[in-house]
């Protein structure tokens, strides 16, 4: 083999690294530690999750947790738009046929290893740091909230905007739209509001505001620090934690200028509206221009509320159905429970006809004319609660879940305890 056989081989083996879609390097700090980077690298798909990425990003948290050098880990996106628009769902809507059996196998796979994944970050050792630059939904927003410090710029635009497309908040969103303060969460989930960086930081889905161009700077605030003084901490005291040092870090880069919060200028009348009665006395809100100016006249006149309530209108009854259900379901609940349930809701989406439904006419076709199969009228029937709570039902055989072991004696949450 020749000299140019080598450099022409190696080009061709970076070309294909770079080409894979979650790209991982080390960052070295002044200490001599490691700062691991995962980027998703997908960016003409706005960084959308698929099903390898879940297991790239999986088996590389799976090794640095266990190598001592690695001291803190970034999560990214590739690309100035997105950090991740959601799941790459054509391939689960290609699975989707009148003939597909319950539980349908590729929708199994897909959400099962999205969630697992989400219950590693959950747990995770190590910090977890978000770069949560440009758009975050869906899929995006699971992992957001599974990161243990995240930073917000300029430019973070985030959503659960399921209800255009039949699913429902999943992606552990049961989870942490029940966490956000004044019934806010019920109300994004409903109508798939667009929010910003402060509205993160309002939600508890972020830490940290930044500038979009301060990336460079935060990395070398987090190679600057003492990292040795963690792994020096023999009696595990929190000031001299990973987790602690890298709040310290990312902290003296914070206190960026982002657009004003939307949920903190109309929180009241947010809050207001998500406790006026049932769903049905939610929806005579949100159906009624007159109801919403009586309720707050700036709040109805807001361009932003008008979206929403438009995608609200626009959305589908089911989902609307399954999020406000789900929303009082799992109060108690832990993030292993939450994501267990989520699983059996997401594969009877993937057998009924909403999802498929939804996915074609904003993806496939894009008509934007989807045809739901039901009203809100009807959801809200006794055969349709019954519709509604048929998405809970585990719709596998005893044994098969394949979150199964999350509720036993394997429950992270439960072995937290001990």
């Amino acid at each position: 083999m020749t000299a140019t056989d080598n450099i022409n081989n190696q080009k061709a083996e970076e070309t294909s690294t770079q080409d894979a879609p979650v790209l991982f390097e080390t960052e070295s700090t002044d200490c001599g530690h490691l700062i691991g980077i995962m980027t998703l690298n997908t960016p003409k798909a706005l960084n959308a999750l698929s099903v390898e990425m879940c297991q790239l990003l999986a088996q590389q948290l799976e090794q640095w947790e266990s190598d001592d050098q690695v001291v803190a880990l970034i999560l990214k996106g590739a690309g100035d738009k997105a950090f991740c628009a959601g799941g790459d769902i054509r391939k689960l809507y290609d699975s989707m046929s009148t003939s597909a059996p319950l539980p349908n196998p590729y929708a199994t796979e897909f959400f099962s290893h999205e969630y697992r994944l989400y219950r590693q970050m959950h747990f995770y050792s190590k910090p977890l740091i978000l770069w949560g630059d440009g758009i975050i939904m869906g899929g995006g927003m699971g992992l957001m909230a599974g990161c243990s410090h995240r930073m917000v710029t300029e430019r973070t635009r985030f959503a659960m905007p399921e209800v255009t497309i039949g699913l429902f908040p999943d992606a552990s969103g049961s989870w942490f739209l029940q966490r956000m303060p004044a019934k806010t969460g019920l109300f994004l989930g409903l109508t798939g509001a667009m929010c910003n960086g402060n509205d993160a930081l309002l939600a508890n889905l972020a830490e940290y505001a930044v500038a979009s161009s301060d990336y460079d700077a935060i990395i070398q605030s987090l190679k600057q620090s003492d990292w040795q003084a963690a792994a020096d901490n023999t009696d595990k005291c929190h000031q001299h934690s990973a987790h602690s040092i890298a709040s310290r870090a990312l902290a003296a880069q914070s206190g960026a200028k982002l657009p004003a919060s939307k949920l903190a200028t109309y929180w009241q009348p947010i809050q207001q509206l998500m406790n006026s009665g049932g769903l049905g006395d939610i929806d005579a809100m949100l159906q009624s221009d007159e109801a919403l100016a009586k309720l707050d006249e700036d709040f109805a006149s807001d361009s932003w509320t008008q979206r929403a309530v438009t995608t609200y209108r626009q959305g589908c009854p089911v989902t609307v159905a399954l999020t406000y259900a789900l929303y009082h379901k799992v109060t108690d609940l832990s993030i292993e429970q939450v994501l267990y349930l989520e699983t059996n809701v997401a594969v009877h989406c993937a057998a009924n006809p909403d999802f498929k439904e939804g996915v074609r006419a904003l993806l496939i076709d894009k008509d934007r004319t989807p045809h739901w199969s039901r009203s809100l009228a009807d959801c809200l029937s006794t055969k349709g609660q019954e519709y509604i709570h048929q998405h809970f039902v585990n719709p596998y055989a005893k044994g098969e879940h394949p979150l199964g072991d999350w509720l036993g004696d394997k429950a992270l949450a439960s072995q937290l305890v001990r």
